[in-house]
């Protein structure tokens, strides 16, 4: 008999399908987790809920069949999901965004969205089809993952500092450090956020892919 997964495995799986589902704007029913992890009994789900709530995890409208929800109380805004940044004026290129994609912030301006394409960031956890949520400025600390611009190509890496150059790190030995010259890259901003999607097809309306 194979074992079985541990609760708290458990949990926290359904807190992150629970929440992929409120921040797409769907939430789900006790039913609807019952059905996507197979539990027998509806109470099953309910107890998991249930307890997530009680950990601060969630919080819980009574009455609501659809009445879990995030317990951060900030409002939830749209923000551009951007394709392939041009090199020139980047205010331009937020204007000429291709979807949209909730965040909860206190303040959503100068936030966009990139989806990445390649695995260069693999061992930061940043995969293949991600969404990475980038708040916009022109400059970032050592050792932040940042966006930049370099040679017309965004490009999501590790900001190491050196003196006064700059090194673009992967997080990958299969690929190399990138060494732009002094005025050949543009800071786009600072990765925030990590999104990823389980089920196929939950971004067709998004923007085209950028190489990492």
């Amino acid at each position: 008999m194979a074992p079985k997964t541990p609760p708290g495995e458990t949990r926290e799986r359904i807190f992150r399908f629970v929440r992929e589902r409120l921040l797409r704007g769907q939430p789900p029913t006790v039913r609807e987790v019952q059905a996507a992890f197979g539990f027998r009994a509806v109470q099953s789900a309910r107890a998991h809920l249930e307890k997530l709530v009680e950990e601060g995890r969630l919080a819980k409208r009574p009455g609501r069949s659809r009445g879990y929800q995030l317990p951060d109380a900030r409002p939830m805004s749209l923000i551009p999901v951007l394709g392939r940044v041009q090199a020139g004026d980047f205010t331009t290129a937020l204007q000429e965004w291709e979807g949209q994609v909730p965040v909860r912030a206190a303040s959503p301006e100068g936030l966009f969205a990139l989806r990445v394409r390649g695995e260069s960031m693999r061992d930061a956890g940043i995969l293949p089809d991600d969404l990475v949520i980038v708040r916009q400025q022109p400059t970032a600390e050592s050792g932040q993952i940042v966006v930049a611009l370099l040679d017309d190509e965004a490009t999501v890496k590790t900001l190491r500092k050196r003196g006064r150059r700059i090194e673009l790190h992967p997080a990958n030995p299969a690929f190399s450090v990138l060494l732009p010259e002094p005025g050949q890259c543009q800071l786009l901003g600072r990765v925030i956020e990590v999104r990823r999607f389980l089920e196929a097809g939950l971004h067709d309306d998004t923007a085209e892919d950028f190489a990492p």
